[in-house]
């Protein structure tokens, strides 16, 4: 990688690497963006096209990395058919398009369905995490082994500047939800676990069946099918009879966790999952007889959200922290996702989100075709816009992507001492704004990269 983007990501582990204002990191960061651009320019044949269209030659300025943005629907701009009929070389020359490594060498040859094509990619150092899909085509996003690398040392400097608990290994760590088993969740689990976890501890495994690629891709092609009105009889029975499985496998997880819990009282706890699978286990620990006072005071907890749909009381979060004893310093919440390298962690005296020096923000209109007016020379006070994010730690993939969120962007100074750039913790989707979400330049992109498959 260049010169300048090294110096940026060097600050993975330093403990000041918020405290640096827009201003001061904005010469490295346009440096750093032309280096990945001239890099990349010529072996992403997405970008290639992008920046032809453009007219991009150099990156002077945020002003020209704009058009070089790929929305976020560009990593589900593959054909469905691919899926629904196993053409996995399609897929395979789908993902080169957005690939900055020639796919080589790979066998697909008797290949059982998406698990193990994937499989089979990453035996060659090509990693590929999607997001859930559950109302629509998942994202396939394509990986490097360096991002996987990156991503193990990333999650664990996030969570102990977020939370403040030291990577001392001397918690029992306990999820209270499912995880797509894909390669980025994976990594950053065992990551967490060889920090934080005490090693002589029993172990926790949460008793639900792996929700792998396959089982979230079959899930979006039957409801596809059924949709359509081209699904089998038994193709319907078999899926839901699986949904049905599955659901019951979640209910009896909640009892199952709340009495490992229970058992583990005595332990330093760190708690993960989502608000209504929290509560939910919060409330059988209650059930139970236990609550605070039976639970260690620097006992943790991180949350990913989980509020849509959910039907908690207005004191879920209260019930939560003080059925586990959980001190206010020790509620850690980080701002990422997939298409992302890095996490952006919740500070706990200011509850916003900080963006570290090798990601840059810069806020789009509602359209994602254009900066908000005044963005591209933001460097100081707060502005509103739909975000769109360059990370330079990635490397198996490009780096800007144009995502779904509506965010208010500070370039102030936070209540907890930092300069850098943060964001206020009222993020919301367009999708749920809207009822949908269209990026404006997502159908070239679309039609750019079916061409090229």
């Amino acid at each position: 990688m260049g010169e300048a983007a090294d110096r940026l990501m060097a600050r993975i582990a330093d403990p000041q690497r918020f405290s640096f204002s827009a201003g001061e990191l904005r010469e490295t960061q346009l440096a750093a963006l032309n280096e990945r651009f001239q890099e990349r320019r010529d072996r992403i044949r997405l970008l290639g096209l992008r920046a032809r269209d453009a007219g991009v030659e150099t990156i002077e300025s945020i002003a020209d990395v704009v058009p070089l943005l790929f929305p976020h629907t560009a990593y589900k701009s593959y054909s469905e058919t691919f899926l629904m009929e196993e053409r996995w070389g399609k897929l395979t020359g789908w993902l080169g398009a957005v690939s900055p490594y020639p796919i080589e060498a790979l066998n697909l040859e008797s290949v059982e369905g998406i698990d193990d094509w994937i499989e089979r990619l990453a035996a060659l150092g090509h990693f590929i995490s999607c997001s859930s899909g559950t109302t629509g085509k998942s994202a396939m996003l394509i990986a490097s082994q360096k991002d996987m690398d990156w991503s193990r040392r990333d999650t664990v400097n996030v969570f102990a500047w977020g939370s403040g608990v030291a990577p001392a290994q001397d918690r029992v760590i306990v999820g209270c939800a499912p995880v797509a088993t894909v390669p980025k969740n994976l990594t950053i689990a065992q990551a967490q676990y060889e920090a934080f976890a005490d090693p002589s501890a029993p172990r926790w495994h949460y008793p639900v069946p792996p929700i792998t690629v396959g089982s979230l891709t079959s899930m979006v092609v039957m409801r596809k099918k059924i949709a359509e009105g081209t699904a089998r009889p038994g193709e319907i029975a078999a899926f839901e009879e699986t949904s049905a499985a599955r659901a019951r496998a979640v209910a009896d997880a909640i009892p199952a966790t709340a009495q490992f819990i229970i058992e583990n009282r005595h332990r330093k706890l760190q708690l993960s999952g989502l608000w209504s699978g929290l509560w939910q286990v919060a409330k059988a620990v209650r059930d139970a007889g236990y609550g605070r006072a039976d639970f260690d005071p620097d006992n943790s907890i991180y949350v990913g959200g989980g509020l849509k749909r959910a039907q908690l009381p207005d004191d879920y979060q209260e019930y939560v922290f003080d059925t586990f004893n959980i001190p206010e310093d020790r509620h850690f919440q980080n701002y990422s996702m997939q298409e992302l390298n890095s996490g952006m962690p919740r500070c706990r005296e200011g509850g916003r989100y900080h963006v570290p020096p090798w990601v840059v923000p810069v806020l789009l209109d509602t359209s994602g075709d254009a900066a908000v007016e005044g963005a591209l020379d933001h460097t100081s006070g707060e502005m509103e816009g739909r975000a769109a994010f360059f990370d330079l730690s990635l490397d198996g993939r490009w780096g800007g992507v144009i995502t779904g969120d509506r965010i208010s962007l500070d370039h102030g100074p936070c209540k907890c001492g930092n300069n850098g750039p943060s964001i206020r913790d009222n993020i919301v989707r367009y999708a749920d704004l809207e009822g949908d979400d269209k990026i404006g330049c997502a159908g070239t992109v679309d039609a750019y990269v079916r061409g090229l498959a």
